[in-house]
């Protein structure tokens, strides 16, 4: 039983982690049809930005919020200066743009800083752990657990009980008819930006904490996990993202804890395994979307 308890509290630390990593990718998709494959940068200007205002000795609440802030305002920027103009192209045109927004910001973090990693100063009390009844707590996992779990609520609130986001949800099913009544369309598209750059900000100072330092690839790892996550729980809502999220965390941590030791070096080989039989016997994803195949302009 505490075997199982301790694998839960991981999967579930894992899994918040996994789930606002999906959740950046598909408040875009949903609007755009776009993967934007410059999240992964909005992490790593999370990362920066911590490391870059930890020189003070400001606390490490404040650290985290500028964090946030920074990759936040990356994201409505790239919006604004790279996103918008393509818009009313082709739906490849967006995507080129997205790689090169994230070759961009790559670049620029290997030329201003370094190519080599920066190490981040974690508080200390992240790395305790709290025994109870017979289970080893991280403080980590359950600072992880709290804050994605609060993220998620008020993501929840703000897509149900205001204006702007029953504006989001109705441009994620049928643009066109919200812009006919008289919605702006680049109020809601630089919204779902700065949601996305908010939800990046957080995945980066969370995921930052448990690797200690900062990369101009660290976002690489989280896109492509993010990506897994969307595809497998559905593209087409955010429901499914979220599921795909703790799905991937169960998983890999089940793994992590039940392969045997002499194969666990192939345990992505076994994710992927896993990923392929999902999409073989549901292509569309674990959960089916309302979100429409309409495209902005």
């Amino acid at each position: 039983m505490q075997t199982f308890l301790q694998f839960i509290l991981n999967a579930l630390s894992l899994g918040s982690i996994y789930a606002l990593m999906a959740l950046g990718l598909v408040i875009v998709f949903g609007i755009l049809r776009l993967v934007n494959f410059a999240y992964g940068e909005l992490i790593m200007v999370a990362g920066y930005a911590w490391f870059a205002l930890q020189g003070p000795g400001w606390p490490w609440v404040l650290l985290a919020v500028g964090a946030v802030i920074a990759a936040g305002v990356v994201s409505v920027l790239t919006e604004r200066v790279a996103f918008r103009p393509v818009r009313s192209d082709s739906l490849n045109a967006m995507l080129v743009t997205s790689f090169a927004v994230s070759t961009l910001l790559q670049n620029s973090a290997l030329l201003l800083v370094s190519p080599r990693a920066r190490a981040v100063e974690v508080p200390s009390v992240l790395n305790n752990s709290i025994e109870f009844g017979g289970l080893r707590l991280g403080v980590n996992d359950l600072v992880t657990i709290v804050v994605c779990g609060a993220v998620l609520l008020a993501l929840g609130a703000l897509l149900r009980r205001t204006t702007l986001g029953i504006a989001l949800r109705a441009a994620a099913d049928d643009f066109r008819m919200l812009r006919l009544l008289g919605v702006r369309a680049d109020k809601v598209i630089a919204t779902a930006f700065a949601i996305s750059g908010v939800l990046a900000g957080v995945v980066g100072v969370l995921w930052i904490t448990r690797i200690g330092a900062v990369t101009p690839t660290v976002g690489a790892a989280p896109l492509l996990i993010a990506l897994i996550a969307v595809v497998v729980g559905g593209m087409n809502g955010l429901a499914g993202s979220i599921v795909g999220g703790y799905l991937l965390g169960t998983l890999t941590v089940g793994l992590q804890l039940f392969l045997p030791q002499e194969v666990l070096a192939f345990r992505d080989a076994f994710i992927f395994a896993v990923v392929i039989i999902v999409l073989v016997l549901r292509p569309q994803g674990l959960v089916k979307g309302r979100y429409s195949a309409e495209r902005v302009a």
